[in-house]
């Protein structure tokens, strides 16, 4: 792993290091090779052919054409762009959107935002205990008015993944519009949007070792979509903004090689999350996984203790060279407790004790052993002076 200051990385699902292989993709298109891809000259279209072999690469990954994918800045930017413009080019068709209630808070400030500026109605499904949404709940909650249906890949705080293929069929039987966030899942679960009836998908660069500031949604071809950004003619007229070309080539590179080692990386990452997994549940008392026991990702093992903060949980660890986060990186610096654990059943101060461990290309099994060495002893520690503990 590129050197840092810290001596265990376990918080990959909010970011990765760029893969060095990625940075030496890139690093031309910053200098000789800087073309602006929509200049007519030499050195913008070497830029646009850049771009567009980018984009070859990135929906060949998922089964999509290559005039369906549209660059945006980040996976945020891509739900926004999603939910807003589906809306706002559908409106006369339906102002009736579902999503479920554990989306990340840019779908859920999104429709939020539609609700209560555009008078669009929102239906928030409901979870069971492990995070997953159940198909039948979709097709109860459609009708002549649902537009689009929104439920995301895999959950980015406990990882349970959901059955998009089921939602997707329903979704299309019924002719209705159907966006999944797949920004924790690309590159790493096998996704085929013609075959799971996805009609627009999320994926995200800095999940992947590609750098921050390149996202992607795919559009199915015929949909319509209302740009949220205005003032160019970029990615087909739907995304206005000088194209970053150096971060589209570095996600697609990054991509590329993620999808190549996608089987023995996800064989590997299982084993060592099962046993710290098991070995946190037996160590330390008082203490639950959050999420789907085998229907999640490879990577993701999320806990909650109780009798302690999930704030303090991570200070005392990072002062123990130990990386990890109590949830969203979207979200970690508020006080709230995380929606996403309340909606599978959490108490408040159960929430609030949560604690998410993710694991990456550069995770050893002795980092996993000595996060099992210190974290029983810093909950010990936490519990002995918590006001919490009765």
């Amino acid at each position: 792993m590129p050197k840092t200051k810290k001596t265990v990385y376990l918080d990959y699902a909010a970011t990765t290091p760029v893969d060095p292989q990625v940075l030496k993709a890139m690093l031309p298109y910053f200098s000789i090779r800087f073309g602006n891809s929509m200049s007519l000259h030499a050195l913008g279209q070497e830029a646009k052919s850049a771009l567009e072999q980018s984009r070859k690469q990135i929906a060949n990954i998922i089964g999509a054409k290559t005039s369906e994918i549209v660059f945006t800045g980040s996976a945020s930017e891509s739900n926004n762009l999603a939910i807003k413009g589906v809306a706002f080019a559908n409106k006369d068709r339906g102002r009736h959107i579902i999503i479920s209630a554990i989306e990340h808070p840019c779908i859920m400030q999104s429709a939020a935002f539609l609700e209560k500026q555009a008078g669009f109605t929102i239906t928030r499904l409901k979870v069971d205990k492990f995070g997953q949404v159940n198909p039948a709940d979709v097709a109860k909650a459609i009708t002549k008015e649902t537009i689009l249906v929104s439920i995301m890949h895999a959950n980015n705080e406990f990882g349970t993944i959901e059955p998009i293929a089921k939602i997707g069929q329903i979704c299309r039987d019924k002719g209705v519009l159907f966006h999944t966030d797949a920004s924790q899942t690309f590159g790493k679960l096998l996704i085929d949007v013609n075959k799971m009836g996805i009609d627009l998908l999320t994926a995200s660069s800095h999940k992947i070792y590609g750098p921050k500031g390149a996202a992607c949604l795919y559009i199915r071809s015929g949909i319509g979509i209302e740009p949220i950004l205005h003032g160019g003619s970029q990615e087909f007229n739907r995304r206005a903004s000088t194209v970053n070309v150096p971060a589209i080539v570095g996600f697609a590179k990054a991509a590329t090689i993620y999808v190549k080692r996608m089987a023995t990386e996800n064989k590997r990452l299982t084993s060592l999350r099962d046993k710290l997994i098991k070995g946190v549940l037996s160590r330390i008392s008082r203490s639950r996984l959050n999420g789907h026991p085998k229907l999640r990702l490879a990577n993701n093992a999320n806990f909650s203790f109780d009798f302690v903060e999930g704030e303090s949980i991570i200070l005392s660890l990072d002062a123990l060279g130990i990386a990890a986060s109590t949830g969203s990186a979207c979200s970690s610096d508020k006080l709230e407790p995380s929606h996403a654990l309340l909606a599978i059943g959490l108490r408040i101060e159960q929430a609030h004790g949560s604690l998410r461990l993710t694991l990456g290309r550069w995770t050893t099994e002795k980092d996993i052993n000595y996060v099992l060495k210190v974290l029983p002893k810093v909950i010990n520690n936490l519990r002995r002076i918590s006001p919490f503990k009765k």
